[in-house]
């Protein structure tokens, strides 16, 4: 295959790690100063799993699924004021952030007829190189070959904590609640049997516990610029 232009001064980036380690703020802020393309996977998730809860298909209903995928269209738009999520032509980006589709999209992500799906079109979007891509299996399944793989993680405090921040005040959700569910989703990722959550053996561990954004943004795109460095 002819290399396409562009390739040879741009790398692939792999952020992967559990639920809540910040790795969409992290992987969009590192793709804005590297001027790469960032693909958020957990939203295209979110957002199967939200068209699914609508039709009433359980996350184990195998074929009412495949017939989802098979129709199904997400799109991804960057703006001034973060990423829209697009489903069919409607705008799910505040729907798909529901405790409900929170709740449930671990088992979702489990259905090997999704992951196909979606794996499939992550890759497609990365063939050109320059995007960094956010997720629990980028690494390991999605983008194997990645020049640069960070498995960003914190602790179950720490993540709950940053979610609890972020939810309204009337929300009657408790820190101690979001503990538990984030531990089980971990659980469950790390568990499942279709690519699990695990650290690919040539990833960098980085623990955000204790760290700002910008000094993890600014760890990973240091670290960017050297691989690519190595490359040429």
């Amino acid at each position: 295959m002819a290399q396409l232009e562009g390739d040879s001064d741009r790398i692939n980036i792999a952020i992967d790690g559990p639920a809540g380690a910040g790795k969409s703020t992290v992987a969009r802020l590192v793709a804005g100063q590297l001027g790469y393309v960032y693909i958020d996977t957990g939203a295209m998730y979110r957002a199967v799993t939200y068209s699914a809860q609508r039709l009433s298909i359980a996350a184990n209903d195998h074929e009412p699924l495949q017939r989802l995928m098979g129709s199904i269209q997400i799109q991804l738009e960057p703006g001034e004021q973060g990423q829209s999520v697009y489903v069919n032509g409607e705008d799910v980006t505040d729907k798909i952030r529901s405790m409900e589709v929170t709740r449930q999209v671990s088992y979702y992500a489990a259905s090997g007829v999704i992951r196909e799906v979606l794996s499939r079109i992550q890759r497609e979007l990365a063939c050109r190189k320059g995007v960094v891509m956010d997720g629990r299996d980028i690494g390991t399944h999605v983008l194997p070959d990645a020049e640069l793989k960070i498995f960003l993680t914190a602790s179950v405090r720490e993540r709950a904590l940053r979610r609890f921040k972020e939810l309204r005040d009337d929300s009657g959700v408790t820190l101690e609640g979001l503990e538990r569910e984030i531990a089980e989703r971990d659980r469950l990722d790390a568990s499942r049997e279709i690519s699990p959550l695990i650290r690919a053996s040539d990833a960098l561990e980085l623990d955000s516990s204790g760290l700002t954004i910008e000094e993890v943004v600014a760890s990973i795109v240091h670290l960017s610029r050297t691989k690519l460095a190595e490359a040429k």
